[in-house]
Formats: structure tokens, sequence, C-alpha cells
């Protein structure tokens, strides 16, 4: 992408039926939804089953940390690379090379047999991720027209807010069956049909408008910044959080965040427009995003050992108590879609983590079985509206010619939230996590619970509507 030209594109206008758009646009968006829910799945579907991969492999604690952020850091660190590749040689060959790479991972990772080859596969399902989701968002905007091009990307958008959360509740399904690996495993037969289906279906493509040039370099200084300051996290937990290393790990990282933007400032064919993200309504959308993805994954990180390691639930029946958070979560964020057009964005983005850090605070102060599902329950419906609104309130007031990159930051966002709550929540439950006392689970929902609170505090301070 250009700096002025930042719609996604990458497929020549296809041709249309007498409705508008492609006359199979119904049938490759179902294909390429059933894609997107898969990348979105495996942020959270290994999450139930962390405690028989620690088990069954011999992981440490910050091995089944990284579990999580491996993929939501690959996914996150190289998802606007993938955009520019998507413009560089159009959406429908990076779609199919993205696929063909996820699946490969995942077998990969299903077959993994130590920390080692298990990253790795979770490494290489991030990679097929970047690549594959925004390619793919790209023909939706390009196959639809008009209204139903707004019907389209509501779908869209409707995967990525209960899909997480059915996520943990598939992932206890499998684990409980046919075992662990087929978390993984499942996403062969999947992403086969899909791409074979999507090779027939879509139409061939060249990509459209001036080529860019990929912006490598950023791509390696956000991505390696972002695993220094995960690694400084994970660590944490273990060193203590004033430690000097961490402190040390923590400055190269921020450093290299310097460095990015510096270099984003520089380069004719940046990675990322910062005058974008430096606008208050994208910024305070990408805060709201990193709060919501990082409170969903201290849920399910702490209520999956506590249920697992702690009561001695199986997988199948742990994954069962999730299903009221699922549902909570799709009813958070289809209510609070529709109170958008009634009610300021901001007073929505207050009440959602007011919501969920009243959630999170029940089962810290009553760790109990019961008060941990009610409490988590409450804190999804709290998180599903702040999708809903980081989504608004970044893209509500931005050109349509800016509509792609200013989704491909809050996307970005997203995974870097999941990346960051899995590390915290790891280390501030570390005694917890592999060992017998509940301690941690309580310092992990008191620390997610204050952290609901201070974005409260900061969300009604800026408000989310201004420009």
């Amino acid at each position: 992408m250009t700096d002025h030209e930042t719609e996604p594109v990458g497929a020549q206008a296809p041709p249309v039926s007498e409705s508008g758009g492609h006359p199979l646009r119904w049938r490759i968006l179902a294909l390429l939804g059933l894609a997107q829910l898969m990348l979105i799945l495996d942020v959270t579907v290994v999450a139930l089953a962390l405690p028989h991969i620690g088990e069954d492999l011999g992981l440490s604690r910050e091995a089944l940390t990284w579990t999580v952020s491996a993929y939501t850091l690959a996914f996150g660190g190289l998802m606007l690379l993938g955009g520019r590749i998507t413009d560089l040689f159009g959406a429908k060959p990076v779609v199919l090379a993205g696929l063909m790479v996820f699946v490969l991972a995942s077998l990969s990772a299903g077959l993994g047999d130590s920390a080692l080859t298990l990253l790795g596969g979770r490494i290489g399902q991030g990679v097929g991720a970047a690549l594959l989701s925004p390619a793919a968002l790209s023909l939706v905007v390009t196959l639809f027209e008009g209204a139903e091009r707004n019907r389209a990307l509501g779908v869209w958008s409707a995967l990525g807010g209960g899909g997480a959360a059915v996520g943990v509740l598939l992932g206890g399904l499998l684990t409980a069956g046919p075992g662990w690996p087929w978390v993984f495993y499942v996403n062969v037969p999947i992403g086969m049909m899909v791409a074979v289906a999507l090779t027939v279906l879509l139409p061939a493509a060249t990509p459209a408008g001036p080529r860019p040039r990929l912006d490598v370099l950023g791509a390696v200084l956000v991505t390696a910044s972002s695993a220094t300051l995960i690694y400084a996290l994970v660590g944490a937990g273990d060193r203590g959080w004033i430690d000097l290393f961490t402190a040390a790990l923590v400055g190269v990282a921020a450093l290299g965040y310097v460095g990015f933007v510096v270099w984003q400032r520089r380069t004719a064919s940046p990675l990322m427009d910062i005058g974008l993200l430096a606008r208050r309504p994208v910024a305070t959308g990408a805060f709201l995003i990193v709060m919501a993805t990082a409170l969903m994954i201290a849920v399910f990180f702490l209520g999956t050992f506590y249920f697992q390691n702690h009561r001695g639930y199986s997988a199948a029946r742990t994954g069962l108590l999730f299903l009221p958070v699922a549902i909570a979560t799709m009813a958070g964020a289809d209510l609070t879609g529709r109170a958008l057009a009634v009610i300021d964005a901001s007073r929505l983005a207050v009440l959602g983590l007011v919501v969920a850090a009243v959630g999170l605070a029940i089962p810290a102060i009553w760790l109990d079985p019961v008060p941990v599902v009610l409490g988590v329950a409450v804190a999804g419906a709290g998180t599903g509206a702040l999708f809903v609104v980081a989504s608004a309130t970044a893209l509500g007031q931005v050109a349509p010619h800016e509509a792609g990159i200013a989704s491909g930051i809050v996307s970005t966002f997203h995974e870097f939230g999941a990346s960051l709550g899995a590390a915290v929540t790891s280390s501030v439950a570390a005694a917890s996590l592999l060992g017998t006392t509940t301690a941690g689970f309580t310092r992990g929902f008191v620390t997610a619970a204050l952290t609901a609170v201070v974005a409260a505090a900061l969300a009604t301070r800026r408000g989310t509507d201004a420009v």
C-alpha cells in the first residue's frame, strides 16, 4: 500500500452479477470466513489444551505461555507486511499461500514432541495467518459492493467477536476426545478443503495500482521489539518485576519501538502510517482492542488452569463451563453494536471496561467454581462490548481510502494484546499455574480487574469520540 492508497487491493474487478458484485460472492465469503475463523480460534483453542500439553511434553510455564504468544506475536507483527505482499502479488495467490503455510504449520505443531517443535509450528501458523487474513479481507472488500459490502464486513467482524470464546469450548472438546494434538490437526482437513474450493472459485487476479516496496526492516523491528517485551514479561514471574535483567529487556524493547517509529517516518514505503496511528480515535481504538484482547486472554488462561490443574476437571467439562462466556461475549458485542446508534462510544467503552472489572473482581474476591464461571461470563460481556467499540472508534472517522490500513492497525494491536495478556497473566499467576496454591489465581484476577479499572479511568478522561 502506498501512503495515499491504503485501501486493500489485490484483485482486478471481478465479473459482476445483476445485483452487483461477484456472482459467487456469498459462497466465497463463507469459505473465506471459515478460513478466518480458524485463525481466530487458534488464538484460544490451545488454552484448554495447555495443561495436557505441558504434562505430555514436560513443558515449563514459560514454554506454555509462548505456546499462545508465539502465534499471536507472529500473526500481529507480520500482518501489515502481509497486507503489503497482497498489494504486490494479488490477493488470490497470497490467500492460498497463507492457507497452505497455516495448514502445514498446524500439522507440524500437532506432531511436535518438544517445546522447540511445538513453538516452531505455532510461529509458522502465525506467519500463515499474517498472509491469509489481510488478503482475505481485501477480497471481501473487492467482491462486494454497496450495502452488501457492509453486510459482508459485519459477518467478518462477528467472527472475531465470538470466535475466540468458541475456541475455548472447541479446545476442551478436542482435548478430552481425540487428544490435544487435534486442536492443531483439525485445521488440516478443513484448510485443505477450503484451499481447493477457493482455487476453483476465486477469480484470477493481478495486483491493481502501484506496487509498493516491502518494508521488511519495519516488520523485523516491531516484531523483535514485541518479542523482547513479551520475553521480559514472561520471565518476570520468576526473576521478579524489578529485576535488573527484566528492566534491561524492557529498555531494549522500548528502543526498538523508537527505532521503528523513526524508520517509519523516514522510509518511502512505511509498514504503518504513524500519522494515522497518532490520531486520537485510531489510537484510542488500538488501546481499547489491546485491553479487550488482553483481558479476554487473562480470563481464559486463569480459568483453564484453575479448573483443570486445581479442581481436577476434565478438559471437556472445563470447555463446557466456558460456554456461558462465549454466549456472554457475543451478547455483549451484539447489544453494543445496536447501542452505538444512540449512545456515545466513549460511554460504551467505559461501561464495557467497568463490566469487565466487576466480572473479574468476583473470582478475585471469591475463588470457587460458581463465582469463577459467573465472573468470567460477566467479564466476557464487557470485553465483547469493547471489541465493537474499539473497531467503531478506530474506523468510524477515517477516510474511505484509509480504512484498509486502519483496519490493519486494529488487527495488529488485537494480536499484540493477546501476547501481552498471556505474558502478564502467566507471570502474575506463576505460583498457581503449575503448583498447588491458589494465591496466583487470586493475584491474576485482581491484576486483571485493576487493569480494567485503570483503563476505564483513562477512557473516561480521554473520551473515544474526539478527533
